[in-house]
């Protein structure tokens, strides 16, 4: 573990917060995903993949949430909560806290949207799978 002077966090050596660009390049990639694999694809590996800490434009790009209140990779629940809970709490208001989201992960220290709130779970760029599960 390692202290990270951007955000002040823990973080497991070898892993960094997930930049902002690769954070928008997955919520992009999160539109094409579903279309390529006919939807039914994408939800069958979601639910693979949330046992990880990932979904799945966060394992095409090598990303994964993690909880820095536990030292751990988020489990299935934890990433339940933060893509179906969270993700509803970014959508009530549609556009207003989407874009509240964004400027949240933009200015925060920990680049944390609204569902990474809801979660407690920050999202770090894992390019050597050290958190491989």
């Amino acid at each position: 573990m390692y202290l990270d002077p951007m955000s002040g966090l823990m973080l497991p050596e070898g892993t960094q917060l997930a930049s902002v660009s690769r954070r928008i390049g997955a919520y992009f990639l999160a539109f094409v995903l579903p279309v390529v694999t006919l939807g039914i694809g994408y939800l069958i590996w979601g639910a693979v993949v949330w046992g990880r800490g990932q979904t799945p434009t966060f394992q095409v790009l090598g990303m994964r949430c993690w909880r820095p209140e536990t030292g751990r990779v988020a489990g299935w629940w934890w990433m339940a909560l933060r893509e179906v809970v969270g993700t509803m709490v970014d959508g009530i208001l549609s556009f207003i806290t989407l874009v509240i989201s964004f400027v949240l992960m933009v200015s925060t220290r920990e680049r944390q949207c609204l569902h990474d709130k809801v979660a407690g779970t920050v999202v770090l760029y894992d390019p050597n799978k050290v958190l491989r599960q």
